[in-house]
């Protein structure tokens, strides 16, 4: 049977991963680590942009813009675990090579639990695909 946790063993487990990626257009490697419940919320707020729509309607959109961008800047971090980058580097970073940039993305997207799924349930889609998807 398998241990039943109280509260304190919840709080205190060590539950966030790291991992080194090798980025060789950037000429070496980068740690990424998964994000807290907390900053993956504030990700997925920072993906959504309010409009008005028809009619003066509010609609809410996904934000692409540098999305990829924004998780790196959250997940990259040094050997103290702390962030490299602030959100204010997130232009720069959008700047670099899309393939360095996917790869990271995707080790700190599966690190953090994030799933083109969870895109669609922001977007409010039950089939999957919004015309805003990226095609990546």
């Amino acid at each position: 049977m398998a241990k039943v946790l109280g509260r304190e063993d919840i709080l205190s487990a060590s539950d966030r991963q790291t991992v080194t990626v090798p980025v060789p257009e950037w000429g070496g490697d980068v740690l990424v680590r998964g994000l807290t419940g907390k900053e993956r919320d504030r990700f997925d707020e920072s993906l959504m942009e309010e409009t008005k729509g028809r009619g003066g309607r509010r609609e809410r959109r996904v934000r692409w813009n540098n999305a990829r961008a924004r998780l790196c800047a959250m997940c990259i971090v040094d050997e103290t675990g702390r962030r490299l980058f602030t959100m204010e580097d997130v232009q720069a970073l959008g700047e670099k090579g899309a393939a360095a940039v996917q790869r990271v993305y995707d080790v700190a997207a599966s690190l953090s639990g994030l799933s083109s799924a969870d895109l669609d349930e922001l977007l409010g889609n039950s089939d999957g695909q919004s015309d805003d998807s990226p095609s990546a």
